[in-house]
């Protein structure tokens, strides 16, 4: 009798207050849909047996992973509002004769009916809709996929565990809530303000100088290695500031605002700050959650998007040829041109015997060293400085024979002894001369363009290329240069490519025999070879694409939750905060506030506050994106325009979707604040 007696009282506990459960359920929902959809995908049968299949479900666990982490967060945030909402409920009844345990159980059935209906609801929903899911995953990874409908046991089982105890951790919080809190303060929690915090200003110096040393390491730091690392340590500190900025920010503002007498005695401004000032905090740390939920958002949908339109100009940066052979020497040996004419002979015969065409064929020979090249072009040649703060100075120098480079491109260049030609892949000035250990060489030409391998400009450093006229003896006074382990700085190598007209199919089995074939070669030769291995642009697509498709789909699945999780955040400040200055509304309508005077009071707090958390955002996301360019050339995205572009569009649809939902709430909230009739 008992146990139905509360939970009845649960059941019409939520239906009454269902303008606050519907939207923190429906969220509940989507949470457990979004995890089951990526804890399916990768776990999915196609996993196994597609090209990329360990990266895409890589890819996909962290994703699952991120969700629930920021589940645990937010669900915890959502539900206090449900919980400030009801005390005054829970307080009438303590009043009433009902003890703490008593209203504990009538919790227990609230929680209990969330979890069951968000559970059976979300697996429900995520079941249905994964197969769309994982037809939408393939086709952006460019894959085929069976229609036949699965069910991932272990995916529903991880689920199940993940949100069945977040929900327990959910209701002995509410538990504590009310537990330890007297009747009198559940009776009247709507009606307590803040007190100003103290000591505001060093909130608000910290939160700028945290805010200031975060950005300062987005622009400055060159290696994109150390960006990947520091960009999560940046993340952090945005995050601290930001909740630091907002939070003595909005103390700040109100002082301000009420010390501007024409300003606050307007009564289009005097309710609205004065409502601001009686939960500044709140404020504050509503607004930076949203600001850093945008943030999110644009960060991860404008980087993903861009990656996944330039994915194919990403695979040429990699693999400018369709077909490579590349092989790298133990030193300057004559037996190095020996195995050259070997390998090109052998790669020659296999392409002839499939009757595939050679186009556009790149062929040299090379010698390399990388250094930190200092003013005055000396290059200070040890691999130690690769990890050094001075990333941007680190220069890997190809030397090219000039013979090699007439033939390719069928042209001569005057050039003295100890004189260069020079070209560089990335963006650089050139000195005038270049001194590396006891050789000086001069740059007396530039060249407009050159072939190089693919996997060096897919490299992080930049690269200066030197056509020299005599190879073999200008190498010899940097032949001896070691590193500060003893090892060789100096590296030959030889690298051959071409595009070919061989359908697709036949591309990866010319890889395939080109790659058999050299190995053989190497094995006959012990000691000349440091490495040789063949590269193939057609073999690699799948891998590629499965990665960039992959981190799109994450992107946008991540960018719903983050979006709904935004909206929620909103819709509840302007309810909570809508029921909370619904009496003084309704006392300043009694002594003559008009409804037109309500809505320019709400407008008026809307332009204040409301638009704060987009424009962070934009002004985090503008100082992220040194960093998230850098980190983007660890995937072969060297596309500025595009990046500028997907995040412009980004930043502009996202504002006009932001616009619209604020719009949407400050309605609700005006319906609320305009009713007569205070609850």
């Amino acid at each position: 009798m008992k146990t139905g007696y509360y939970s009845r009282l649960a059941a019409d506990g939520i239906r009454k207050n269902r303008r606050l459960y519907l939207p923190y359920l429906l969220t509940c929902v989507l949470m457990v849909a979004m995890f089951y959809i990526l804890a399916y995908l990768s776990r999915a049968p196609f996993m196994a047996y597609i090209g990329g299949g360990n990266a895409l479900a890589w890819v996909l666990n962290l994703g699952s992973f991120v969700i629930a982490v920021f589940s645990v967060f937010f669900l915890f945030y959502t539900n206090s509002f449900l919980i400030r909402r009801r005390k005054k409920e829970f307080g009438l009844f303590n009043i009433l004769g009902m003890d703490k345990r008593s209203i504990g159980r009538i919790l227990f059935w609230e929680s209990l009916i969330a979890a069951l209906v968000a559970l059976a609801c979300g697996l429900g929903v995520g079941i249905a809709l994964s197969k769309m899911a994982e037809l939408g995953l393939v086709n952006l990874v460019g894959l085929d996929t069976s229609f036949e409908f699965t069910l991932s046991r272990e995916a529903v089982r991880y689920t199940l565990n993940i949100y069945g105890a977040l929900f327990f951790l959910i209701f002995l919080n509410a538990v504590r809530q009310v537990r330890f809190s007297n009747p009198v303060q559940l009776l009247r929690s709507e009606n307590f303000g803040e007190k100003p915090p103290k000591a505001n200003w060093l909130f608000g110096v910290a939160g700028f100088a945290i805010l200031a040393a975060a950005y300062y390491i987005a622009v400055t730091i060159e290696n994109p290695v150390a960006a990947l690392s520091w960009f999560f340590v940046a993340v952090l500190m945005v995050i601290a500031a930001t909740y630091l900025i907002f939070i003595a920010g909005s103390v700040l503002l109100c002082r301000i605002l009420q010390k501007n007498k024409r300003y606050y005695y307007n009564k289009k401004h005097f309710v609205s700050v004065s409502s601001m000032a009686y939960r500044m905090k709140r404020n504050g740390a509503g607004l930076a959650s949203i600001c850093i939920l945008l943030t999110m958002v644009l960060v991860m949908i404008s980087s993903t998007a861009c990656l996944y339109s330039g994915k194919e100009g990403s695979l040429k940066t990699r693999y400018p040829r369709d077909l490579a052979v590349i092989a790298n020497f133990s030193g300057a040996s004559p037996a190095n041109a020996e195995k050259i004419a070997a390998l090109r002979e052998t790669v020659n015969g296999i392409t002839d015997r499939y009757g595939a065409a050679r186009l556009n064929p790149v062929d040299y020979r090379e010698a390399e060293i990388t250094g930190s090249l200092e003013e005055g072009g000396y290059l200070e040649p040890d691999v130690r400085l690769v990890n050094d703060i001075n990333f941007g100075k680190l220069v890997t120098v190809h030397f090219i024979p000039l013979e090699d480079y007439e033939r390719m491109y069928g042209r001569t260049l005057r050039l003295g002894e100890r004189e260069a030609a020079a070209f560089g892949l990335k963006k650089m000035d050139f000195p005038e001369s270049i001194t590396i250990g006891n050789l000086t060489i001069n740059i007396t030409q530039t060249l407009d363009t050159l072939d190089v391998a693919g996997i060096d400009t897919a490299e992080m450093l930049r690269h200066l290329f030197l056509v020299v006229p005599d190879f073999e003896g200008t190498l010899k006074d940097i032949e001896g240069l070691t590193d500060y382990n003893g090892n060789r700085m100096l590296q030959y190598g030889w690298h051959y490519a071409f595009d070919t007209d061989a359908a697709p199919e036949e591309q990866i089995r010319l890889r395939s025999e080109f790659a058999a074939a050299v190995l053989a070669e190497k094995e006959k030769a012990p000691g000349v070879f440091r490495s040789v291995f063949c590269e193939s642009r057609e073999a690699d697509r799948l891998d590629f694409f499965s990665l960039y498709g992959g981190l799109f789909f994450l992107g946008i699945m991540l960018s719903i939750v983050f979006h709904i999780a935004a909206v929620l955040m909103i819709y509840y400040k302007q309810i909570s905060e809508g029921y909370e200055d619904q009496s003084r509304f309704d006392i300043m309508q009694k002594v003559g506030m008009t409804k037109p005077d309500i809505r320019k009071s709400i407008n008026s707090q809307m332009l204040t506050v409301f638009y704060l958390p987009i424009v962070f955002a934009v002004l985090h996301l503008a100082f992220a994106f040194p960093m998230i360019r850098k980190m983007l050339l660890l995937f072969n995205l060297n596309n500025l325009p595009l990046l500028i572009l997907t995040t412009a569009v980004s930043i502009l649809a996202f504002s006009a979707f932001y616009a619209v939902v604020y719009r949407i709430t400050s309605n609700a909230y005006f319906a609320i604040v305009s009713d007569a009739k205070a609850e």
